[in-house]
């Protein structure tokens, strides 16, 4: 009776998260057409002019001044970053990620979701330093969409393959905050660098220490996010840093990091995606040929995508199951784990977001084509895990 009782809470979990997430995900698709239709129209002159309006803030000697474009990515991405680094503190204490054997499959599939991709598009921009910058755009995953798309199919989808859906997802994320550290920070500045350190420091005596009031935290926060904003590291990890020093629970077995999470969670999912999907998703098509979709940077994007991500993804859970380390759940079969592959090949936000901190510091040659890429390459994802998944999923609602 425990562990039918515990299967029903995980369902009824994971259905809330998808309601949630995938409503999220159909409005990012119309802010992203939204954008797309006035960067193509001629209002693009006020987008442009919007983006790019300085906006500054000011206390004595500290300032900072940016475009508003840099505002939406450096800033509200940072509460969104803030957000998945809840998730991920959550999934690893008492969540998806808490044992070993619930994270091989996913976590497997999730490692050749990254490299074959990356692999990909190294291969085919090879020998062009700054194109190569880029080899990390492919390997992102868009959960609000991807689970968007698996909601199409409603009760047909079986509680095991969101699950692993999610999983993989959370893998992403945590992977791509990795890559972000280690390979998308400027210059240091070690003063402002020591500030920050010492900032994540202080929260974790507070953790430790037992104090659970999240404003206390948030506060630090955003002490850290402006030492890690001036100090060369990219300034969205300020975020997952003070996440992950929330408590997990209080003495009365309540949890902080829940509440906060799930007050953070309409406002990510229907603001500030939407609005960051608004100012990335404007690509202008006019002057765009066939050799601009047959360049490398974007047949990279495209087929990491499309091919890189299910093809490590299938190639990486076949190992780990022939090798006898996971399993297939049983309501799950090899169709319909590549449906959820190809819709792992939905990188869009995120992969927009790389795409950014790899050529904001060049000359700016390749973006358009990231974005070109990163669009198609969605689409086709998108439209290749509807037609497996529609062949696949049972025809009628499973029964968990």
């Amino acid at each position: 009776m425990a562990e039918r009782e515990k299967t029903l809470v995980l369902a009824s979990a994971v259905a809330d998260f998808m309601k949630l997430e995938s409503a999220g995900g159909m409005l990012l698709l119309l802010a992203a057409i939204l954008a797309m239709l006035i960067a193509n129209s001629p209002l693009s002159a006020f987008y442009d002019s919007l983006l790019n309006t300085t906006v500054a803030v000011q206390v004595g000697a500290l300032a900072i001044k940016k475009p508003f474009f840099l505002w939406i990515n450096d800033g509200l991405m940072a509460v969104f970053f803030f957000l998945i680094g809840l998730e991920i503190k959550r999934e690893i204490m008492e969540g998806e990620l808490s044992s070993f054997s619930q994270v091989v499959l996913p976590g497997m599939g999730a490692l050749g979701g990254m490299i074959v991709p990356a692999a990909i598009y190294g291969w085919l921009n090879w020998g062009n330093s700054v194109a190569l910058d880029g080899w990390a755009i492919p390997v992102a995953t868009d959960i609000a969409f991807a689970l968007a798309l698996l909601s199409v199919f409603g009760s047909r989808v079986p509680t095991a393959l969101k699950v692993i859906l999610l999983t993989l997802a959370i893998f992403d994320d945590l992977a791509a905050i990795v890559i972000i550290a280690l390979f998308y920070s400027g210059d240091l500045s070690f003063g402002a660098l020591l500030i920050g350190v010492a900032a994540v420091g202080v929260a974790v005596v507070m953790n430790r220490m037992g104090i659970t009031r999240t404003s206390s935290y948030i506060l630090l926060g955003v002490v850290l996010w402006v030492a890690v904003l001036k100090s060369g590291v990219h300034a969205t990890l300020a975020g997952v840093l003070i996440a992950f020093c929330i408590p997990m629970r209080d003495e009365h077995g309540n949890s902080p990091l829940r509440d906060l999470e799930h007050n953070l969670h309409g406002p990510v999912v229907f603001a500030i995606l939407p609005i960051f999907a608004f100012a990335n998703a404007g690509l202008s098509l006019t002057g765009i040929s066939i050799d601009d979709l047959t360049h490398p940077v974007t047949m990279g994007v495209i087929a990491g995508l499309l091919i890189g991500k299910p093809m490590g993804i299938l190639l990486f859970v076949g190992l780990a199951v022939s090798l006898r380390f996971a399993q297939l759940p049983k309501d799950v079969d090899w169709r319909q784990l590549l449906g959820v592959a190809f819709a792992c090949g939905i990188g869009f936000t995120m992969s927009l977001f790389i795409a950014g901190l790899a050529f904001e510091h060049g000359s700016g040659d390749y973006f358009s084509g990231d974005r070109l890429g990163i669009l198609t390459g969605s689409i086709l994802s998108a439209l290749a895990a509807y037609v497996l998944l529609h062949l696949s999923l049972p025809k009628t609602p499973t029964i968990d």
